[in-house]
């Protein structure tokens, strides 16, 4: 019998064999390959032709003496601005405007009637369910008591509701007077196609309303936080001062001199901002116009710095308002526009030119512009003496434009284009919805695609780990090495 040596080293056992497994990367491959296709799937609506048009928006714009409508027909291409169909594109003024209702609130809506029926003309029956309307008050309104101001806006909400146009109760509202300006900004640069390119190449716009005054331009200064405000129109950002100044705009500081005159607080012998011969009655008090531009600016002027002496920034050019060194060329625009029109200048007159026109009429006796201007309603006619005073102090006195400077252009239309804010309010609001339907349907697309590759994973782990086949490990002592078997 053999004996066993005890001192022998025993052999190493040898490590299990391994069964051979089928490799994964084809399932992984799969599983990839299928997400990719549902993420193309879901996002190819962002790579398809334009959206057919002419699609509509409509926004009243409730301004201090009237409401204007505006419906804008426009094509639409993903990424892209709007693409004005100026063919379809139409506006309807009517008087009063919406301020004028204080008495009587709840009648303000009635006053939308007209404006409607006229957008429902040019948008056309198939289209009104599928429009949005808007209701978007200025200056007006602001002035008017809260309580007040918003059963002016019920009112109207109560009209837009039934109109038959897509409208939600906040697309009724004040709108704030930066935003104005900011709309007025975005449709001027819209109209002269810089929207999109060097920030540094757009041109600020000047707005001189009955109420108040905007001014918005690209600025490289540092801002304080309440003149800053940042657009983002597209994948362009604007970093943008914008202000609007209430109380200054050219009807509201006319009514200011008249108050002025009749308190006493102005010492002249009439009224230097009516031409020589015009009367009118400020109540019980006639006031006789003297007819002088100079002294009708240096009053401008000082209207222009009513509330100075709240002022809380090292310099404020009107009233308690900071305003920055202005940058650049301007689009100057309503009344800016108009007095420059009535005085048949160019479009780009400086100064000087203006303040030479205004100077010649207010010297003119009042019975000869009567007859020169027969057309003219006249109590339109007498408001030009002021106007030209009021913008020289406005633009050269407060804001310091030199006299002579080409670089501000008196337009309301770019091309054929109107450059009011409304339109900037449709472009801005458009992008916006725009902007956030595609994160909607980002997110809504984006969740099941997870879904479906989670489900797809756990589905495949499971099954890979049912059919995993089950095995033991014994040591076979007669071969001398350990042997994987399956089981059953």
């Amino acid at each position: 019998m053999a004996m066993i040596d005890r001192y022998k080293t025993p052999r190493r056992s040898p490590s299990p064999t391994r069964l051979p497994q089928k490799p994964r990367t084809t399932i992984v491959l799969a599983l990839l390959t299928t997400a990719l296709i549902l993420l193309f799937l879901s996002f190819s609506p962002f790579r398809t032709n334009p959206t057919p048009g002419p699609l509509f928006s409509v926004i009243i714009d409730a301004g201090s003496s009237g409401s204007r409508i505006h419906v804008f027909a426009f094509s639409q291409q993903e990424g892209s601005l709007p693409l004005l169909d100026l063919n379809r594109t139409a506006v309807l003024r009517t008087s009063p405007g919406l301020s004028s209702f204080v008495d009587e609130p709840v009648k303000a809506g009635d006053s939308l009637e007209e404006l409607l029926w006229f957008a429902k003309q040019n948008v056309g029956q198939d289209s009104v369910g599928s429009t949005e309307i808007r209701l978007m008050a200025t200056a007006g309104l602001r002035l008017v008591d809260g309580d007040v101001r918003e059963k002016i806006l019920e009112s109207c909400r109560g009209v837009l509701r039934e109109s038959g146009f897509k409208f939600e109760d906040d697309w009724a509202s004040v709108v704030p007077g930066y935003d104005e300006g900011l709309y007025a900004w975005t449709a001027a640069n819209y109209a002269l196609g810089k929207l999109g390119g060097d920030p540094q190449k757009t041109i600020g716009i000047i707005e001189l309303g009955g109420a108040s005054a905007q001014l918005t331009f690209v600025s490289d200064e540092v801002l304080p936080t309440e003149y800053m405000h940042i657009l983002k129109l597209g994948k362009t950002t604007y970093n943008l001062y914008s202000n609007s100044f209430l109380h200054f705009g050219q009807n509201s500081a006319e009514q200011s001199l008249h108050e002025l005159l009749k308190s006493g607080s102005i010492k002249s012998t009439g009224d230097p901002c009516m031409p020589k011969g015009y009367s009118y009655e400020k109540e019980m008090l006639e006031i006789k116009g003297t007819g002088n531009f100079t002294e009708c600016q240096s009053v401008s002027f000082d209207l222009l710095r009513n509330g100075k002496e709240n002022c809380t920034f090292q310099e404020c050019r009107i009233g308690s308002a900071f305003v920055p060194d202005l940058q650049g060329h301007f689009l100057a625009t309503e009344n800016f526009f108009f007095t420059s029109k009535f005085f048949k200048l160019d479009r780009k007159s400086p100064l000087s030119h203006i303040s030479s026109a205004g100077e010649k009429f207010c010297g003119e006796d009042w019975v000869t512009l009567k007859e020169r201007y027969s057309s003219t309603d006249e109590e339109e006619l007498s408001r030009y003496c002021f106007s030209s005073a009021y913008i020289v102090a406005f633009l050269h006195d407060s804001l310091g434009i030199p006299m002579d400077a080409t670089r501000i252009e008196f337009a309301n239309e770019v091309g054929d284009i109107r450059a009011e804010w409304a339109l900037g309010a449709f472009i801005v609001q458009r992008m916006a919805s725009i902007s956030k339907n595609s994160a909607s349907i980002f997110k809504s697309t984006l969740a099941p695609v997870f879904l479906i590759l989670s489900l797809s994973l756990f589905i495949y782990l499971s099954v890979a780990k049912y059919r995993r086949p089950q095995t033991k490990t014994i040591y076979d002592l007669e071969k001398g090495r350990y042997i994987v078997t399956r089981v059953a």
